[in-house]
């Protein structure tokens, strides 16, 4: 069998904040042959994309590959002079990022994006190109792929635009790609249609893939291997049979352990009818594009949407990627403003929008959002990114400002070193804990919570969770939380809102340990990946599930 990536010593080094040079690859040493699959697992900042990147021949700013060779269908990608390399990238070797919203140019449609690679290298002529991007559109399960690609970048749903991503990837016939985090973005239904066309595609050209994950249960549909990371040195490589079913090292066996956030032993509260609710929404209505002759916006995204959230409980709110979910949240912060409906907040009216809200009304209701990458400014030190709303919300400045942020850093576990640093310096991971960190600087009464974890490992998503349930305990929080992870929903929140369409179609209360009655919610919870690597070959689901009315 041939290999068609070969690592031998691979060692990257990192520049500290004093200059000094540390390694952070140590050694790594695997092969991939043709139409194999191997999944790169570890926590974050482990160097599982730092490790992948070297593929493509690429450091990110302050790293350089000191040390070892990365050889790529028999080209030294460390040693290959530059032009070559970019003369590889996108035909040899391709990438699909784990931020498809930072990846894409926001001012230019999508089909131009998908088919710049075709255009760059000179592989077929415009007509062709746009035909295949179609074809690819098609296979990774997007919606109107005959004309999805006219729409631009803030016109579709995350979890569209990260198959968009990896059509951008696959135009070009490559013969290695890296998946790196390509399914963080897509609730399960639609990551079960998108691991089949993955897995099709990479089997039928014979693709040797990276697959950069933290959700050993998607590594189990996709991978033929398993490299486990941790600070940058290999815990133990093997199949995925014997990973999964006998780990040798401690940290493997950390990592199974943690797949589920709720084994701790969650204390399911049943939720409480007295005392009036934080926040309750009546008839909301939400959308984007001009109004029209009803008031409506043209595109209605949320329809009709009624809830509560009561003091000190979580609400969860689950559906497919484009259902409204983030729609939803956004206008409850007031960010895209509703068109119809009521929002009551602590007891008073909110206005739709957010500029018409009081201080005090903006600090005790926060939002997360889902990419930190394009939530936090790249110009700016993490310690200026925690810094404002401290000063904005509460006017703290110099050497109490600096011990606030020293604490921020330490409540959600991270190195008080990293304060200096910009976004750009950070793992995935570590930006979400930094936009986390961020929203409890203003020391809110709720917080909504957008797909918070779907950039952690599962290690780091468990201690998040205990730490949010932490700080409810101790801070009195409450949390809306949105989520395609229904064993996160179900480890944080008191109960469950199913949205399908723009509209609720049922409320799941964990407590009563009832099964989901409505076809829509049935089919979420049958899709939800399992530790079984035949799971997805044996999964049937009949596609008119999927149109539920």
């Amino acid at each position: 069998m041939t290999n068609l990536v070969e690592i031998r010593g691979l060692t990257v080094e990192a520049t500290t904040d004093s200059g000094r040079w540390i390694q952070i690859l140590k050694g790594i040493d695997l092969d991939i042959a043709a139409g194999e699959t191997v999944a790169f697992i570890g926590e974050s900042g482990s160097g599982k994309t730092t490790a992948a990147m070297t593929l493509l021949g690429y450091a990110r700013p302050g790293c350089r590959i000191s040390g070892g060779t990365v050889t790529v269908d028999g080209h030294d990608m460390v040693t290959l002079p530059e032009k070559d390399r970019a003369a590889l990238r996108g035909t040899t070797v391709a990438y699909v990022p784990q931020s498809a919203a930072a990846a894409f140019n926001p001012a230019s449609t999508i089909m131009e994006q998908v088919i710049e690679v075709t255009r760059i290298h000179r592989l077929m002529p415009p007509d062709e190109a746009r035909r295949r991007a179609v074809a690819l559109f098609r296979a990774l399960s997007l919606p109107n792929p005959d004309s999805i690609g006219d729409r631009y970048p803030h016109q579709v749903s995350g979890g569209q635009l990260q198959r968009l991503a990896a059509a951008m990837a696959l135009i070009g016939d490559p013969k290695v790609v890296i998946f790196d985090e390509p399914t963080t973005a897509l609730d399960v239904t639609t990551q079960v249609e998108v691991l089949r066309a993955f897995k099709a595609v990479t089997a039928q050209h014979r693709i040797a893939c990276v697959y950069v994950s933290h959700d050993l249960a998607v590594v189990a549909q996709i991978a033929d291997r398993i490299m486990v990371l941790r600070n940058g040195a290999v815990q133990e490589t093997g199949s995925v049979h014997d990973i999964l079913t006998r780990p040798t090292h401690p940290y493997t066996q950390e990592l199974l352990h943690a797949f589920h956030p709720d084994t701790g032993g969650r204390e399911v509260r049943p939720v409480a009818d007295s005392g009036a609710p934080l926040l309750e929404i009546n008839t909301l209505s939400a959308g984007y594009g001009p109004p029209q002759s009803n008031g409506q916006p043209l595109v209605l995204a949320v329809k009709g949407v009624s809830l509560q959230v009561k003091r000190g409980t979580n609400l969860g709110i689950i559906g497919e990627s484009g259902c409204g979910k983030s729609t939803l949240a956004r206008a409850i912060a007031g960010i895209l403003p509703a068109c119809k409906g009521d929002i009551q907040f602590n007891g008073k009216e909110l206005w739709h929008s957010a500029r018409q809200r009081s201080h005090d009304q903006l600090r005790d209701l926060q939002i997360v959002f889902q990419h930190a990458d394009t939530a936090l400014n790249p110009a700016k030190s993490i310690e200026d990114i925690l810094g404002r709303p401290l000063t904005f919300y509460h006017g703290l400045r110099g050497k109490a400002r600096d011990a606030r942020v020293d604490a921020l850093l330490d409540m959600v576990r991270l190195p008080r070193a990293l304060r200096h640093r910009r976004p750009a310096e950070l793992s995935g991971g570590q930006k979400q804990r930094v936009n986390f960190a961020r929203a409890l600087a203003a020391e809110p009464k709720l917080i909504l919570c957008d797909e918070i974890t779907s950039a952690l490992d599962t290690v780091v998503a468990a201690a998040v969770i205990d730490l949010l349930k932490e700080l409810q305990r101790e801070l009195g929080l409450s949390y809306v939380f949105i989520s395609h992870d229904l064993s996160v929903i179900e480890a944080i929140c008191d109960e469950i809102v199913v949205m399908y369409r723009g509209q609720t179609v049922e409320t799941i209360i964990p407590a009563d340990r009832q099964p989901p009655q409505h076809p829509y919610s049935k089919l979420l919870f049958s899709s939800v990946p399992k530790l079984d690597p035949t799971w997805l070959d044996t999964l049937n689901i009949d596609a008119d599930r999927m149109r539920v009315a």
